[in-house]
């Protein structure tokens, strides 16, 4: 029985890809974690397995017992869809219909630029730095790793979204790094789109379902997952999105 671990399980992209593997035909044990509590699924699938986990992306000790649970335990598949849009608390609090004016130069600030940075970036570090041993027991890891194309410093057209902006940038440097350092494992960037995810506090104007988005990644993506992929920063059809 093959291990999937995914973060951000309790809702959006996460929960998406936890109701799929959940539901599937083949028998999965599936690790879900998140910060938040994660809900139970409308009907617990038999032939899968779901252990749900709390970890806070922002303690390394939080991350630390989280791989010491999974000590000896082959991770074959890590999603990681855990992550925040780095908005302006108070901004957001007074004008949450207006995504845009809660990340722009006027307003930016450094506690908002730090704590995306801490999530975003330094989180997912820690986190894949933790649980290598068990994706390295597994005999063809991959970590799929949901990006964002505002990650990418030839598609920045419209500036602002400073905090997003770095942290997905430097999160691309990251994983780009752990390609390279850690060749047994297949890590691959994915961009899923602009999806409804609960990320900020209104729906933008063209967002998808997270099913929508899920169901392409899998098909386009993470279904066909080899050595040459890792590295690679793609949108949801498998495109690549240029650095």
């Amino acid at each position: 029985m093959a291990t999937i671990l995914i973060t951000g399980a309790a809702s959006g992209i996460g929960l998406a890809f936890l109701r799929h593997y959940s539901t599937s035909s083949h028998n999965h044990q599936i690790i879900a974690v998140d910060r938040e509590s994660i809900p139970s699924l409308p009907s617990e699938p038999t032939g899968s397995q779901i252990i749900r986990h709390q970890v806070d992306l922002t303690s390394e000790s939080s991350i630390t017992a989280l791989a010491s649970q999974l000590n000896g335990t082959p991770i074959a598949i890590l999603i990681h869809s855990a992550g925040i849009r780095g908005l302006v608390p108070s901004v957001e609090a007074s004008h949450p219909n207006d995504v845009a004016a809660c990340e722009t130069l006027a307003v930016m600030d450094k506690p908002t630029l730090m704590r995306t940075f801490e999530i975003n970036t330094v989180g997912t570090f820690l986190l894949v730095q933790a649980l290598l041993p068990s994706l390295l027991l597994s005999s063809s890891p991959k970590v799929v790793i949901m990006a964002s194309r505002m990650g990418s410093l030839a598609a920045n057209t419209a500036g602002s979204a400073y905090a997003y902006r770095a942290s997905k940038a430097a999160l691309n440097a990251v994983v780009k790094s752990f390609s390279i350092d850690v060749p047994e494992v297949v890590f691959t960037l994915v961009h899923p789109g602009r999806v409804e995810s609960g990320l900020v506090k209104c729906r933008e104007e063209g967002a998808i379902e997270a099913g929508e988005s899920v169901d392409e990644m899998l098909h386009n993506v993470i279904g066909r997952l080899d050595k040459e992929w890792s590295g690679r920063y793609v949108d949801r059809w498998g495109k690549a999105i240029p650095w």
